[in-house]
């Protein structure tokens, strides 16, 4: 295991970090269908991880997470706390909410996290969670009481990203991607400013579906190609472990699959949209266009029912906006040209035709 800087902090942490999703218990809605470990077997799991050079250790708050949490907290105590670097989440905005979900954290964890996010920031609460008493406000304040070490904002969003790497109460950073969807990757590469901050990257597995396309190691060796300090993995068993945590032995001369290449590989079984998610498109009616893609894709990628689901919300008003937008400023935004309002009408049909 190789281990790289988290930014500013001074901690070193394993290059390759433990998502703890898959091994949790519980009916819980990210619990992927294939998991649901007791405690002994997901204390062995973490073990195994750690005993081959894992230092890294994500969870959210319970019931998010399930008993994740408190699971990891077991662990912790179980290796040794000094072992091994806590990362922990709470999907809360408002600096009273969060004040309190940290302090159920650290009673779950039976310790302090040393990594604390906020969760899934996104544009309908980003200045709540930026702006006087929210949610970041609350993660200084519990940094300086000792209930956390470090500060940290997790989103899907580069825009949201971007200004908590120019915030100084943000520590670390969390965002997303994968071989597909590369594009933020590339975006945070050009910035200078993300060089000073911690940064942790999930999805690389694009929801668990990449792997039945490209090895492990090159998914993995992918994302670790960009200035990041860890790639997130979510592991439930021993084997996913051995995988993940071997990305580097990949065979001498065997190159990373350009996106081009990528997509060459998905045109075998569906038509995929070129779309790489560096967000750069928007939409005059606020279409997220790059997660209608990501869902299209997705959906074509074995995540059908779920990601039908994510599609069936809006795709109706989106089609209709696009239809009598004459300006279509996203298009000229794309640096990839995609026909997007032609690619949303076929979002829709494939919408109607399955439900």
């Amino acid at each position: 295991m190789n281990y790289r800087r988290l930014g500013n902090t001074g901690l070193m942490v394993s290059e390759t970090g433990f998502g703890t999703i898959p091994v949790l218990q519980g009916n819980i809605p990210v619990l992927p269908d294939y998991f649901n470990l007791d405690e002994k077997d997901a204390l062995a799991v973490m073990e195994h991880a750690y005993r081959l050079g894992c230092n890294l250790y994500d969870t959210a708050i319970v019931p998010e997470y399930g008993d994740a949490e408190i699971k990891l907290g077991k662990f912790a105590a179980y290796i040794g706390r000094d072992n091994i670097i806590i990362s922990d989440k709470a999907r809360f905005f408002g600096g009273s909410e969060m004040y309190q979900a940290v302090e159920a954290s650290c009673e779950n964890l039976g310790t302090i996290p040393d990594l604390y996010f906020v969760h899934q920031v996104d544009a309908d609460h980003e200045e709540e969670v930026f702006g006087k008493g929210g949610a970041l406000d609350a993660l200084v304040e519990l940094k300086a009481e000792g209930k956390l070490r470090y500060t940290g904002i997790a989103t899907h969003y580069y825009d949201i990203l971007l200004r908590g790497a120019r915030d100084k109460r943000v520590d670390v950073l969390q965002g997303s991607g994968n071989l597909l969807e590369r594009g933020m990757l590339e975006r945070i590469r050009e910035e200078p400013l993300f060089q000073k901050k911690g940064f942790l990257v999930n999805k690389v597995y694009a929801a668990g579906l990449l792997p039945a396309k490209f090895p492990v190691r090159t998914l993995i060796d992918f994302v670790l190609s960009y200035p990041i300090s860890s790639a997130l993995i979510g592991l439930g068993t021993k084997e996913q472990v051995d995988a993940a945590m071997s990305w580097n032995n990949r065979m001498p001369g065997e190159e990373i699959p350009s996106f081009e290449e990528v997509l060459s590989v998905l045109e075998k079984e569906y038509t995929p949209i070129p779309c790489d998610r560096c967000q750069r498109c928007v939409c005059l009616y606020g279409t997220e266009i790059h997660t209608l893609f990501r869902q299209y894709q997705y959906f074509h990628l074995g995540k059908d029912h779920w990601a039908l689901k994510k599609l069936a919300l809006g795709i109706t008003e989106s089609a209709r906006h696009c239809r009598k937008c004459v300006r279509m400023p996203c298009m000229d935004m794309c640096p990839r040209k995609i026909r997007i309002s032609q690619e949303i009408q076929k979002i829709e049909r494939l919408v109607q035709e399955y439900l």
